[in-house]
């Protein structure tokens, strides 16, 4: 992503179940669409009935641009099969280890695309992934009383699921105790380093994950958006030099190389 864009889509998981859901068309993409929507548990309805999404499967190219203007001009949020360019949002590629989802979108730039990537990241998820997810719910409490300061509890979490943690979700970890095996994260910790590029593809797995882990972020003025927001979106963002006292939790000093 280049500095200063914005994201074309914002991703949203929508509970549907036992709310209607308008779909229009026949033929195969509606009936692609129907299976989907029954999964999630939503009513299937005419244009007519009350909904607060549509789904357009119209292969007429008119038909379907005509079928779009009005159900966009009752208030309703819609996608159009197909044609990207009237749609108000967008249905992903799924991978699902429940109650773990991970969609994959282009944007609708290719269908195919996202399949593809849905293909290879299904293959890289353990069975057991949901069942990982399922304990961390289970554990809240108990960790909320093992950690009680919020940020000590998130970063405890963040590194047991790190690569190669304790709980790394790429590792079968059926049985695991969540207590044992999450440990006391240090008070304050402090990493400097100076990003090569501009492009965030160019930063590595390392930098990345310590990104996307550190409570806040110390940066020069010239340092990009684009890898800023590599990071959690409630870290702090300072521009300047750390401080002298630094506060507990993993503080990052970024700079650009000269």
């Amino acid at each position: 992503m280049a500095e200063g864009a914005t994201l074309h889509s914002l991703p949203l998981f929508v509970r549907l179940a036992g709310r209607s859901v308008i779909l229009l068309g026949t033929g195969d993409a509606a009936d692609a669409k129907r299976r989907l929507l029954e999964r999630a548990g939503a009513v299937i309805v005419g244009e007519d009935a009350d909904a607060a999404l549509a789904i357009v499967a119209v292969e007429d190219a008119a038909e379907a641009e005509a079928a779009v203007a009005r159900l966009r001009a009752r208030g309703l949020l819609v996608n159009a099969v197909d044609r990207p360019a009237l749609c108000d949002f967008t249905v992903p590629a799924i991978v699902e280890r429940a109650p773990v989802l991970i969609a994959i979108g282009t944007g609708g730039a290719s269908a195919g695309l996202a399949a593809a990537l849905r293909q290879r990241i299904e293959a890289m998820l353990p069975a057991t992934l949901g069942a990982l997810a399922t304990a961390l719910f289970a554990s809240r409490d108990m960790l909320r009383t093992q950690f009680p300061d919020g940020g000590a509890r998130r970063r405890a979490i963040g590194a047991a699921l790190a690569p190669g943690g304790t709980l790394d979700p790429l590792v079968d970890h059926t049985g695991a105790d969540i207590a044992q095996s999450l440990a006391t994260p240090p008070g304050a910790q402090i990493v400097a380093f100076s990003i090569r590029s501009i492009d965030p593809e160019d930063l590595t797995l390392r930098e990345a994950r310590l990104l996307a882990l550190a409570d806040r972020i110390y940066h020069a003025a010239d340092v990009p958006s684009a890898i800023l927001d590599r990071a959690r979106a409630d870290a702090e963002r300072v521009v300047g030099r750390l401080p002298a006292t630094v506060l507990p939790g993993l503080s990052i000093q970024l700079e650009m190389r000269a």
